[in-house]
């Protein structure tokens, strides 16, 4: 039993921490994913053996959960415990992973596209599971800021990200897209874009092609004549402005009340993974240069975040 001076028991509570790894740790499907790495993953034929895929993948993770950079997920096995012990790595190994090769393993996820792959995995095992329908889809986008400052190594701002200016406000960063399903709210199809690049412009390639209806926000005005090409039926919110034009004593106007408020209460579904994945996950801005990174990131943390939402029908089936 490990104790500190004065009987201080560590093993007895339960952190916060600790039980969401516990949760997370039972409902990641580890051994399908790993089986979709380990095609492109090193064999390690001369030289140091490399680490396992599973403790390379659970590090990874470990870094979307809770924000940290590849030297401070180094620094972060030094010093915690917890993580090492997530990782297998408590068991007398005699070395850590460096933040060179936690930054390999995200190359390798990047080269091969497999943050698609593996959020496109987590929805083939949720729509199993019945957790997934088609019937419909609700689409969005959210402003993710990236750095401003030019103090760095290239001294310019990165050139794929942009600026774009909402409501009296201007951002420079990226755009998040993504379509979700409109029953669950779990994330389906996920695009990176500059923050200038109209949500409309995308919208199409948010779909599936299965749904039925699609609900979107007002932004999305005029989509119907972008997307003629899909059989989908359009519910976008009507502008705030135009609502202020009807008559209140129109008869109609009840009606259209209710109209937007059935269509504002699935809408809402597509804001639940933007809260995870910046209040739960705390991801605030972009970490690293150019869309493909940062979309492969963002990616990951929408197929977490499908997890995280899921936990408990999964744990249930």
């Amino acid at each position: 039993m490990t104790q500190l001076g004065l009987g201080l028991d560590l093993t007895t509570k339960r952190t916060r921490k600790r039980e969401f790894l516990d949760e997370m740790g039972r409902v990641v499907p580890w051994s399908r994913l790993i089986a979709l790495i380990e095609p492109h993953y090193p064999k390690g034929k001369t030289g140091r053996l490399p680490f396992p895929i599973a403790t390379m993948l659970q590090i990874h993770f470990m870094q979307q959960w809770f924000g940290l950079s590849d030297p401070a997920m180094e620094e972060a096995l030094y010093d915690v415990p917890l993580y090492r012990e997530f990782a297998g790595l408590d068991g007398g190994m005699a070395r850590l992973p460096d933040e060179s090769t936690i930054l390999r393993f995200r190359h390798l996820l990047e080269t091969h596209d497999l943050a698609a792959q593996m959020l496109a995995l987590v929805n083939e095992i949720l729509t199993e599971k019945g957790l997934m329908l088609k019937a419909g889809s609700a689409v969005d986008a959210t402003l993710i800021a990236a750095p401003s400052s030019t103090k760095n190594g290239s001294g310019t701002r990165d050139p794929e990200m942009q600026s774009t200016q909402k409501g009296s406000n201007w951002y420079f960063g990226m755009k998040s897209h993504i379509g979700v399903d409109a029953d669950s709210g779990l994330v389906h199809t996920v695009i990176g874009t500059a923050a200038n690049v109209h949500d409309i412009t995308v919208a199409h390639a948010l779909l599936h092609g299965e749904e039925t209806d699609v609900y979107a926000d007002a932004g999305y005005q005029g989509i119907e004549k972008h997307c003629e090409a899909h059989a989908s039926r359009w519910h976008v919110a009507m502008r705030p402005g135009k609502r202020r034009m009807l008559d209140p004593g129109d008869p109609l106007d009840a009606i259209y009340d209710e109209i937007e408020r059935l269509k504002a209460g699935i809408r809402a579904k597509v804001e639940h993974p933007f809260r995870v994945i910046k209040r739960q996950f705390s991801y605030a801005k972009t970490r690293y240069r150019g869309l493909m990174k940062n979309t492969a990131q963002i990616t990951t943390l929408f197929a977490l975040s499908n997890l995280w939402m899921a936990r408990r029908a999964l744990r249930k089936s």
